[in-house]
């Protein structure tokens, strides 16, 4: 990031920004016909993005809520004139594709939009079969990847979405800033054909924004070192490679889950449900939990998320993810919280 700041539309930018779409078409295992590319902005970025730019008011909206990130597509589709419908599923699990099939059989749906990652609750659904359902009654599908992308499978021409967006500072392993997303060839198809009707957004507009990655006319100034850092981050997976890459997040994933129940604590989702590099724990009954995540800060020099919604003051959302899961934090993370909770330890249920 400290390399000679580019112009936008500098030769060696311009190289720079092509290798970025055919790194990242290739870590959301999209097709060749797939439109990879990175929204300047945060991961949230990327969601009005896609919402965007398949959205049109009117459009029938249903959406998969399973925790804080579905209520914001919920938000952002009506702000941009959806009629939308959900299906609400308890916080801490991951949805029953089954009521996809129902809701959608009772109402019909334009679009289809979920989170594969629910970052608020530990979660992750079943993506590949919602797309599989959305796909047969010709709806296009939205997947957050924000926090699954490069560390849990993603594969966005297998589970045939429509468009998948991600934030860089997750499984990608690179600061925020950058919210990268891919529009398969159906979704770019549909927003030429809406015209005027789509597309509200100037600055997240698809069309003018492949302009300026593939045809190289003037946007916005996007940030030389956010895309340095961006490539570099896509280099380093390509050299771990993707699958030992997930990999890695399934077996240390796998290993805090064990270190927990040594301790007699539980992680809030089933095990079959559980996203890997977000882990959701339940906070043991007579613990104040804002004091643990103040001290595992001062004494470990250990930051952990609070939880969202009605999870608030329930669980710690713990991240162990891109360069940052490993077995060494892995085992000072297990080695503080032990020396932090009272023994013995009694969660809620």
């Amino acid at each position: 990031m400290a390399a000679p700041v580019l112009s936008h539309l500098d030769p060696d930018m311009v190289a720079i920004l092509d290798d970025v779409r055919a790194r990242l078409r290739s870590i959301f295992r999209a097709d060749d016909k797939a439109f990879a590319f990175a929204v300047s902005g945060t991961g949230t970025s990327g969601m009005e993005a896609a919402v965007s730019n398949v959205t049109k008011p009117g459009s029938r909206a249903l959406v998969v809520v399973t925790g804080y990130f579905g209520e914001r597509l919920v938000q952002m589709l009506e702000r941009y004139g959806a009629s939308v419908s959900r299906v609400d599923v308890e916080w801490g699990r991951a949805c029953d594709p089954s009521l996809v099939e129902r809701a959608l059989a009772r109402e019909g749906a334009d679009i289809v939009a979920m989170v594969h990652g629910e970052t608020s609750t530990g979660v992750v659904n079943p993506a590949a079969d919602i797309c599989a359902i959305a796909a047969r009654r010709g709806a296009l599908t939205i997947v957050d990847a924000v926090t699954s992308l490069a560390a849990q499978p993603v594969e966005a021409a297998r589970w045939g979405a429509d468009v998948i967006y991600s934030c860089t500072q997750k499984g990608l392993g690179a600061p925020s800033g950058l919210a990268p997303i891919v529009f398969s060839d159906r979704a770019r198809q549909a927003r030429a054909a809406g015209g005027s009707a789509l597309g509200r957004s100037f600055y997240l507009d698809l069309a003018l924004l492949e302009d300026f990655w593939v045809r190289r006319k003037y946007h916005h100034t996007i940030s030389a070192p956010l895309v340095y850092a961006l490539r570099e981050a896509l280099v380093a997976i390509d050299e771990e490679g993707l699958e030992a890459r997930w990999e890695r997040h399934r077996l240390n994933h796998l290993a805090f889950a064990a270190g927990l129940e040594e301790m007699g604590l539980r992680l809030l989702p089933p095990p079959a449900e559980r996203l890997w590099p977000l882990n959701t724990v339940v906070v043991p009954e007579g613990v104040e939990e804002a004091a643990v995540r103040r001290q595992l800060l001062q004494q470990y020099n250990i930051e952990i998320g609070a939880g969202l919604g009605p999870l608030a003051g329930r669980i710690w959302r713990i991240g162990l993810m891109g360069s940052g899961s490993t077995t060494a934090n892995l085992s000072l993370l297990l080695t503080a919280i032990h020396a932090l909770l009272p023994r013995p330890v009694h969660p809620l249920h």
